[in-house]
């Protein structure tokens, strides 16, 4: 296993590796920056506390493996047409490479192995992969515009995040599936507005980090680990809670802006049946987070200050304070500025 200095090596290899990807000039420089952020994550994901971190490392090697084989496959056919006129259809070679880059980022309908490597990693290998992993995927789908398969895999995305959240007990899976179902606002983002994209995407990764901030701190990682949380603070409570109706988009709370800012755009372009769509996964994906926050709200639990006391000692509560607060506050915030304004 690899020391924290050797890690902090290999993550900062896997942002090289991404930002190799987002400022190149050609498919095959892309495609090595793909594979370089791939070779430093898997070491990032071994953990001696978890016993699951190297089979999830192999899933994922497996995985990545054969989305870059199939890229560089795609690659290749694009550079026989151009430098010897081989009679291939470019819209075919187009789909393929879509393809690759959806499984490399875990969108549907090629989204089976994400929830199952998320039940097998820590916390913030989690967060690694539900948000800076998959920026440079999608900045390559930006340039691949196939519109109709986009279109079937924004749907698909949203349908599969939303309904496969509903019957789950494992936080990871639930966030996995969740990260599933942004993803493709995502993409309708990145189909509409590169700008909008990336204001989703910060504000994804802030209220992701928010949340695996505070499941790492306390250990927590299905369900009925939570209700021995209710046990700190009725402050942590509520605040964790607001963090997840956030995430599901639900206003006055920050995570409603970009979901709105999308639903502005694409009404403005009249795609009415994809608005629809993204706007009924929402509704699903609101019922599960208010499932669990159900008894946080409508219970009472006894809570003893000493236990949280002793337990804020290894986190920086300051700090998950604030980063709540704007979660909660954002919106309101920016409404009146731009009133102000």
């Amino acid at each position: 296993m690899f020391n924290n200095s050797s890690k902090i090596f290999f993550l900062i290899i896997m942002m090289i590796g991404s930002m190799i990807t987002i400022t190149s000039t050609s498919w095959l420089s892309a495609w090595m920056g793909l594979e370089i952020n791939l070779l430093s994550f898997i070491p990032l994901m071994s953990d001696n506390n978890n016993l699951m971190s190297t089979e999830a490392s192999l899933k994922y090697f497996l995985i990545q493996a054969l989305a870059s084989t199939v890229l560089l496959f795609s690659i290749i056919l694009m550079m026989m047409k151009n430098n010897i006129n081989y009679e291939i259809n470019l819209s075919y070679i187009s789909m393929i490479s879509l393809s690759s880059l959806l499984l490399k980022s875990g969108a549907a309908p090629f989204h089976f192995w994400f929830p199952n490597i998320m039940d097998e990693l820590s916390w913030m290998n989690c967060l690694l992969l539900m948000t800076w992993q998959k920026i440079a995927p999608l900045m390559l789908i930006s340039y691949v515009n196939i519109k109709n398969m986009l279109y079937i895999s924004i749907i698909m995305s949203v349908i599969v995040g939303s309904l496969g959240g509903l019957n789950q007990s494992s936080l990871r899976k639930l966030m996995a599936f969740s990260s599933i179902n942004h993803l493709g606002w995502m993409l309708t983002a990145l189909n509409s507005n590169e700008n909008i994209w990336m204001i989703y995407f910060l504000m994804y990764s802030f209220l992701s980090f928010s949340l695996t901030f505070m499941f790492d701190n306390f250990k927590i990682f299905h369900f009925n680990q939570m209700f021995s949380l209710f046990f700190y603070s009725k402050i942590l409570k509520f605040i964790l809670f607001f963090n997840f109706l956030s995430l599901g988009g639900l206003p006055p709370f920050l995570g409603f802006l970009p979901k709105w800012i999308i639903i502005q755009q694409i009404s403005f372009n009249n795609e009415y049946f994809i608005m629809m769509i993204l706007m009924m996964s929402t509704l699903i994906t609101l019922f599960f987070y208010l499932r669990i926050c159900y008894s946080a709200f409508m219970l009472n639990y006894f809570e003893n200050n000493w236990l949280m006391n002793k337990q804020m000692k290894n986190m920086n509560y300051n700090l998950y304070l604030i980063m709540s607060f704007f979660s909660i506050f954002g919106l309101i915030f920016i409404s009146i500025l731009y009133f102000m304004l």
